[in-house]
């Protein structure tokens, strides 16, 4: 780890320390019903109770290691990340190759875009109730809100990168004499690549958002469902946990999907090497 790493990440952290910080002071002077609020300490306390291990470990029950890692945080942060990126593939698999099609032939464009214009405003919130009505509860209903809430933004990027290609890219592609196929493959697709791995950064932060929904609803297992448990009981610093629990994971996946769409588009200008 380099000087301008450790400087980037340091810049970055100072505005949540700072606001941690503050937190604890409002907390510790007394402003702040700590069964509402309860402070950054009684938060990280719970955090640290919530992915502990439920029982004493004994040799009897087999590995140390899976002991240590049996601890209501780490299974439920499993069954969510498992809805997120499951629901995330399968509508940007749908997405991706749809928004190609509609991106590069008129004919299907004006076909499927009233319909997509009709659908994409309506929010997967509202699709609950038909999804409980079609696939019952537990995975089957996570997948298929998230899955559209992955759908849209992969779509509509996908469709503004092919259809700003620049004109002058596509005319000396035909000079020199290429076909329609390879005109996509090097011409089309490269250009359209950035906008796509835009679209998959939105989609992906729209799953986190959805799979909340969905455990809250749907399922018995997962942070969002373990959220609305905790609030059932007035557990704030179990609530608060939890949210914490999603945004450093999504911060997670997010920093690591910047650090794929750098690799990938290190031939895009505008980006360091």
């Amino acid at each position: 780890m380099n000087a301008n790493m450790i400087k980037r990440i340091l810049h970055g952290a100072a505005v949540p320390l700072a606001a941690v910080v503050l937190w604890q002071a409002v907390s510790a002077l007394g402003w702040l019903n700590p069964q509402i609020v309860p402070s950054p300490l009684a938060v990280l306390r719970k955090l640290l109770e919530y992915a502990s291990p439920l029982e004493p470990y004994s040799p009897e029950q087999g590995s140390y290691l899976v002991w240590l890692f049996s601890g209501e945080l780490l299974h439920d942060a499993y069954a969510s990340l498992s809805r997120v990126i499951g629901g995330f593939l399968i509508g940007a698999g749908l997405a991706l190759p749809l928004g190609l099609l509609m991106g590069t032939n008129k004919t299907i464009y004006k076909l499927f875009d009233p319909l997509v214009q009709i659908l994409r405003p309506i929010p997967p919130i509202a699709y609950i109730p038909l999804a409980i009505l079609w696939f019952g509860l537990g995975n089957p209903p996570a997948f298929f809100l998230i899955s559209i809430g992955s759908f849209f933004p992969v779509l509509m990027n996908t469709i503004a990168g092919v259809r700003h290609v620049d004109g002058i890219y596509l005319r000396a592609a035909r000079n020199l004499g290429a076909g329609q196929m390879t005109m996509f493959r090097r011409v089309i697709l490269p250009a359209a690549t950035p906008y796509i791995l835009a679209g998959a950064r939105i989609g992906m932060g729209t799953a986190f958002i959805v799979v909340i929904v969905a455990e809250m609803i749907a399922v018995n297992s997962g942070l969002g469902f373990r959220i609305l448990e905790a609030r059932e009981y007035f557990w704030s610093d179990k609530i608060i946990a939890g949210m914490f629990t999603i945004g450093l994971f999504g911060l997670a996946i997010d920093l690591g999907m910047n650090a794929l769409n750098n690799h990938l588009l290190k031939w895009h200008r505008g980006l360091e090497h």
